[in-house]
């Protein structure tokens, strides 16, 4: 089975990206660690952490997305709802909240979820970001815990992952000769 090692990046729009650089980087702290583009668009990476990060495009003619609070259902197409980003310690969650609300942003008390603690606010393209901390003692990574009072089926088989479910033979990629790459706009940075 394949082993994952984070989000390799979230990719998110922008139309104006010196606003975006401004809150990610100089307000939030985050590395500005690669950016590509030409006249027609932006596509610029900020780094969370050692295996995450979050990206964005500008493009021209795109619009805000419109507010909507975190976890709120909504009706119709949808797919997005926040980005939520973990930070080492609570006092990490309190310097975040001043420093937003100090910038002119709005932003959330701290939440009490049980395993994390949160502040919710928007980032200037009116993306939905939360920050959470982990509380110490509680870790659902380690030991996973089911408290939806109405699980299905399929949730009652576990936490653990059953790729016989599908009906898919293995196939064996890991002979590099057998796997096509084609260039892609990022090729930039190879070719140093």
């Amino acid at each position: 089975m394949a082993k994952y090692n984070g989000i390799n990046h979230l990719a998110m729009a922008t139309r104006d990206m010196d606003m975006t650089i401004r809150y990610w980087r100089d307000l939030l702290g985050m590395r500005l660690v690669a950016g590509l583009g030409d006249k027609k668009f932006r596509h610029y990476f900020f780094e969370i952490s050692k295996t995450d990060m979050i990206a964005f495009f500008e493009w021209q003619d795109v619009q805000n997305i419109p507010l909507k609070d975190h976890g709120v259902p909504v009706n119709g197409s949808f797919a997005f709802d926040h980005v939520a980003i973990g930070v080492e310690n609570l006092s990490d969650l309190t310097e975040i909240s001043k420093k937003l609300s100090k910038a002119g942003f709005w932003v959330s008390e701290i939440i009490d979820h049980g395993f994390i603690y949160s502040i919710y606010s928007f980032d200037p393209n009116n993306i939905p970001v939360e920050f959470s901390y982990n509380v110490p003692d509680i870790n659902i990574r380690h030991q996973p815990q089911m408290k939806d009072k109405y699980p299905s089926e399929i949730t009652l088989e576990g936490s653990e992952p059953q790729p016989e479910k599908w009906n898919i033979s293995k196939s064996s990629t890991d002979n590099r000769d057998d796997v096509e790459i084609y260039p892609g706009e990022g090729k930039i940075f190879k070719d140093l």
